[in-house]
């Protein structure tokens, strides 16, 4: 089994990672912040003109008919740019989940870029940024749109949850499994880029910062914390990446999906809270300030730990499969 990325792989994380950089997530996300979304509105019409928001939809409405690992290869890109809105639920939950259901009305919207959101307990008990978006719900394996009940804010500034209650009926004996995978992947996928882009930060910031003459980056207690920030990323990337594999089935038949994507979050959350921890020991704090792009990361890291199950979640599903 080959788990090296190819080439085109390559290009699209580069793509994905230009587009964002052009597009000023930051200040999309301060925007998005303070009640405007129309700078976040294009951004994502951008995105879908490349096809990144239909990845996971198939060719017949309007998607591009990739899989699991070009839609992590793609996401991590977009936690790396911490960009605002139901980024797992749109790109991965409900496009899983209305193929699953044979619910195909909405896809073509979803591929052209519109939000959405859902709540499947008992992982996802509420829905993420619903102001906005098309909600769904999925209660006792009924699918049915929704509409928003209460909704209080994250620690994320761009974040919300939601508790939502059914409106209109889709279908009935869903299967959500699938659908909720994608979602969990999606936020390690997250998860992994906002470590990597803390990591860079507080990097960049230890070369620029100086003391006793020097810069801090010199020192090797930095140099520490910096390298087990890496270390902690490199190891989760794979388990990211064979768990993609394994949801588009380039595993063998005995392996254990559903138990590759728990761990997969599960390292991935870790990776990404040391990153923001030995991030914001290295900026100081400055970095939590409101005017630092590291508060970004940092509250939408805090938000996404228990996105889609928190942790200790993940390692009960981890435990359960091994008995």
């Amino acid at each position: 089994m080959d788990f090296l990325l190819a080439d085109f792989h390559d290009d699209l994380s580069s793509t994905v990672n230009a587009m964002l950089t052009k597009a000023d997530v930051p200040a999309v996300a301060r925007a998005w912040a303070a009640g405007d979304r129309s700078a976040a509105t294009s951004m994502y019409a951008q995105l879908a003109d490349a096809g990144i928001c239909g990845l996971l939809i198939d060719e017949a409405h309007g998607g591009s008919s990739a899989g699991a690992v070009e839609m992590v290869v793609a996401v991590e890109q977009l936690g790396r740019h911490c960009v605002p809105g139901p980024v797992a639920e749109s790109i991965a939950v409900l496009p899983t989940l209305l193929r699953d259901a044979d619910v195909t009305g909405p896809l073509s919207a979803l591929a052209e870029g519109r939000l959405a959101t859902c709540a499947i307990a008992p992982l996802a008990p509420l829905a993420a940024d619903a102001e906005g978006a098309d909600i769904f719900v999925v209660t006792d394996g009924v699918l049915a749109t929704a509409e928003v009940e209460s909704t209080e804010r994250s620690v994320d500034p761009t974040r919300t949850v939601s508790r939502v209650r059914p409106v209109r009926t889709l279908a009935e004996n869903v299967d959500v499994d699938d659908a909720v995978d994608a979602g969990v992947l999606a936020t390690a996928a997250q998860l992994l880029g906002l470590g990597q882009a803390m990591l860079s930060i507080a990097a960049d910031y230890a070369q620029a910062r100086k003391q006793f003459g020097r810069p801090i980056g010199s020192f090797q207690a930095v140099k520490h914390h910096l390298a087990d920030v890496a270390i902690a990323i490199e190891m989760a990337r794979p388990l990211v990446h064979v768990a993609a594999l394994g949801i588009d089935g380039q595993v063998p038949e005995d392996t254990d999906v559903r138990r590759d994507v728990s761990a997969a979050k599960v390292a991935a959350a870790e990776a990404a809270n040391l990153s923001a921890r030995r991030s914001l020991q290295v900026l100081g704090a400055i970095g939590y300030t409101a005017e630092h792009d590291l508060s970004l990361y940092l509250t939408k890291t805090r938000a996404l730990l228990g996105a889609w199950g928190t942790p200790a979640a993940h390692r009960s599903r981890i435990l359960e499969s091994l008995r």
